[in-house]
């Protein structure tokens, strides 16, 4: 055990903005100059990272980082940590070199060892991704460990090793909710990260998280003072300038007010105060079998933090295997369903599923109207994988007429695409001479194709359209063409599940979802993309054909 000739930091570090930085993250420059300009921005807690690199070497380098942490005039308020490698912390405490700890994974040396070498006044930060993890973290002795590292918050195809890996080798990433879920079941402060930038910042400062953490969006920007601050604003726009971390229960929860534990045979809940949920409502038909329509939406809505309400257009006969029976509602009883809820708990948030008359497209149109609706999902289910026409001709005249000049986006498949695309170059004057025309003979097959068809669509009817890639061979890419011309391309890998019933009410509902959540249309989107690519992943297999998802799979 050694003791470092400094005051510990174990109560008074602050995670809120955690910076991870290694020699191969700064585009060539020192890590300690890098650090020195992250300072500046506004950065409250240092990890260095290079866990292959010589002792010797990453002692010098963590000697350099310290100096120039003290030379900030922060070495009281900011917590400096090696990643991994206890060995190089437990020698840089030894030599007298301000290293507060260290923070260790969940393949590296077990947090007990690490307290044993570092000893007490050190802090020991855990990598968690996944509830089991939490609950083995919670299940520690007091004092072994101080916070918790959660991620990846986002997937990212060019990273496939940077996933929450599952303990049946599923992987997927946390999103909002996801992390939400693993803030609230710590009983240590938990700082997330992992593919997170400045648009992640304000929706993720509204869950419990104690702060952000980031390794590229600051080390590799040309300007990382600036990136740093950045981030740390958007945190504070929403959190306030309050420090974040030390591992009590209030620092582990900053936004709940907890009042004394009431006991109910062998359980123990925590009554909090009153509070709210962003309400989502969605407009769609019912499936019987769950895996679909209302049903998939609820618990999509659920899963991802909102609360969800409804108002239904169809009931349904159906299970994996096919649909037996249909029969709409009377536009009269949806009109006063989606009056009832607007009057009662405005949604902040509405995404509309598969519609199939024209006269219940023009009741939503109406109410969604009357009521000033905001962030409107339409997932306009039109076509079929098969090709097949599921709507008529007069349902896709209303749909496209009256609900698409609502929508903040549309998230049509492929063959949907397609159809629309054939509309709109006939409603255009021009059209034998649009770049798009082609895709009418040929068909969406590469992305580019993609991205052309989406312009195509965003600037006819003039809401953002998300082309889904879910009907490509090679991936599950996705696409956002917004009006203003702005693209943003999202990849995902092709889960090979056959169970993909619900796919495209789960995604557009995550969308919803997030956006109620307060994130901007690109970042919603990516955050319900995690979402569906985490539920595909995780192989429930359910009935005799095409069978559903598991939304709950964050909590299994």
């Amino acid at each position: 055990m050694n003791r470092s000739p400094y005051p510990t930091m174990r109560d008074r570090f602050d995670l809120r903005a955690y910076f991870v930085v290694g020699p191969d993250d700064t585009k060539g420059r020192p890590v300690a100059d890098v650090v020195a300009t992250a300072l500046r921005g506004g950065a409250t807690f240092i990890q260095l990272r290079a866990k292959h690199a010589d002792t010797r070497d990453l002692t010098a380098m963590a000697e350099a980082i310290a100096a120039v942490i003290a030379q900030a005039g922060k070495a009281d308020t900011v917590a400096f940590v090696i990643d991994d490698r206890v060995d190089a912390a437990w020698q840089c405490r030894e030599l007298g070199i301000k290293v507060d700890g260290v923070h260790i994974g969940q393949d590296d040396m077990a947090p007990e060892q690490a307290r044993a070498l570092l000893g007490p006044d050190a802090v020991i930060g855990l990598s968690a991704e996944t509830l089991p993890h939490i609950k083995a973290a919670n299940a520690l002795s007091d004092g072994t460990i101080d916070y918790i590292g959660a991620g990846p918050l986002h997937y990212t195809a060019t990273k496939p090793d940077a996933a929450a890996v599952e303990a049946d080798g599923t992987k997927h990433a946390l999103g909002i909710a996801g992390a939400q879920l693993l803030c609230e079941a710590s009983r240590y402060p938990v700082v997330v990260g992992g593919g997170v930038h400045a648009d992640d910042v304000p929706a993720l400062a509204r869950t419990a998280a104690a702060g952000w953490f980031v390794v590229s969006a600051i080390a590799a920007a040309d300007d990382p003072e600036r990136a740093t601050r950045e981030l740390l604003q958007a945190w504070t726009a929403v959190r306030g300038d309050a420090r974040h971390g030390v591992a009590t229960s209030a620092a582990s929860h900053p936004q709940s007010d907890v009042a004394a534990p009431l006991q109910c045979g062998a359980a123990m809940f925590d009554v909090k105060q009153p509070h709210g949920l962003p309400p989502v409502l969605t407009v769609a038909g019912s499936d019987s079998s769950g895996g679909a329509g209302i049903q998939a939406d609820l618990k999509t809505m659920l899963a991802n933090g909102v609360f969800g309400m409804s108002a239904i257009t169809s009931l349904t006969a159906q299970n994996t295997t096919g649909v037996r029976a249909v029969q709409n509602a009377d536009p009269a009883i949806l009109a006063d369903q989606i009056d009832a809820v607007f009057e009662d708990i405005p949604p902040m948030a509405v995404k509309i599923g598969m519609v199939s008359s024209a006269a219940l497209i023009e009741t939503i149109a109406d109410r969604l109207t009357a009521h000033q609706a905001q962030n409107i999902v339409l997932d306009p289910v039109m076509v079929a994988t098969s090709g097949a026409k599921l709507i008529d001709d007069d349902a896709v005249a209303a749909l496209t007429t009256r609900l698409f000049p609502l929508a903040t986006v549309i998230t049509p498949n492929m063959p949907e695409t397609e159809a629309l695309l054939e509309q709109a170059l006939q409603e255009r004057s021009s059209a034998n001479d649009d770049p798009a025309a082609r895709l009418l003979s040929e068909g969406i097959r590469a992305e580019a194709d993609m991205e052309t068809a989406g312009r195509t669509l965003a600037e006819h009817f003039g809401c953002a359209v998300l082309v889904k890639g879910g009907h490509g061979v090679k991936d599950a890419n996705d696409v956002l063409v917004e009006p203003d011309g702005a693209v943003t391309w999202f990849t995902s890998p092709r889960i090979d599940n056959p169970n993909t019933h619900g796919t495209g009410c789960t995604l557009s509902s995550a969308i919803a979802s997030h956006l109620a959540l307060g994130e901007t249309l690109p970042q919603a989107v990516r955050s319900a993309k995690d979402y569906l690519t985490g539920a595909l992943a995780e192989q429930l297999d359910l009935g005799h054909g095409a069978g559903p998802m598991d939304h709950a799979w964050r909590w299994r």
